[in-house]
C-alpha cells in the first residue's frame, strides 16, 4: 500500500488537523479518551481494531503531543495514555462530530448514546459558531481567507478558499 500524502505543511489548518487526526482509529481513540479509557487493551477491547494498527496510531498521537505516555494510575507496571491540553483542546470536534451524527445519521427514535453534562444530567447543547460580536453564523456568513489577504468587511464570497488554493497551485 503507498504511504499517504503528508498535509504537515500545508497553509490550511483543516489539512494540518486531519493530518494529525483524520482517520477513524485515530478521532475513535481521541473519542474513547474522552470518555474514560487509557490503557492499550482497553482501547482494543472498545474499538475491535488490530494491535498493530492500535500501537501505530497510539504512536502517532503521542509523537503529535494529542496523547502522552504515564505510568498506570494503580500502581500496575502498564502505561496508560493521557490526552495533553492539545487532545483536551479537541472536545469540541468530537462534540461537533457527534451531533451531527446525531441528526443525520439515526433514524427517528433510534437508539444511541447520548452526551450529557455530568453535573445536570441534561443533554450538552448543540455546539453553534458565533461571530466576533457573539451572532450566531450560518454557512455563507464567513468565507476563508489567505492569512497574508486582507480581509474586507461585507465583501461576497468572490474568491472562495477552494479558488484561491487553486490559484495558489494547492488544489
Amino acid at each position: 500500500m503507498a504511504e499517504r500524502k503528508r498535509m504537515n505543511t500545508a497553509s490550511c489548518p483543516v489539512a494540518r488537523a486531519l493530518d494529525v487526526i483524520g482517520d477513524r482509529w485515530s478521532l475513535l481513540i481521541v473519542r474513547d479518551a474522552f470518555d474514560g479509557v487509557s490503557r492499550f487493551g482497553d482501547f482494543q477491547a472498545s474499538l475491535g481494531v488490530a494491535r498493530n494498527i492500535l500501537a501505530s496510531r497510539l504512536k502517532a498521537l503521542v509523537e503529535e503531543g494529542v496523547l502522552e505516555v504515564q505510568p498506570a494510575s494503580d500502581g500496575t507496571a502498564y502505561q496508560q495514555y493521557v490526552l495533553t491540553p492539545k487532545g483536551q483542546g479537541l472536545f469540541p470536534v468530537v462534540v461537533g462530530l457527534r451531533q451531527w451524527g446525531e441528526d443525520n445519521l439515526f433514524r427517528r427514535g433510534e437508539h444511541h448514546s447520548r452526551l450529557v453534562e455530568r453535573k445536570s444530567g441534561k443533554p450538552v447543547a448543540p455546539l453553534k459558531v458565533s461571530g466576533p460580536d457573539g451572532r450566531a453564523l450560518a454557512f455563507g456568513d464567513a468565507v476563508v481567507v489567505e492569512k497574508q489577504a486582507p480581509i474586507h468587511p461585507g465583501a461576497g464570497p468572490s474568491r472562495t478558499a477552494a479558488a484561491a488554493r487553486s490559484a495558489a497551485g494547492r488544489a
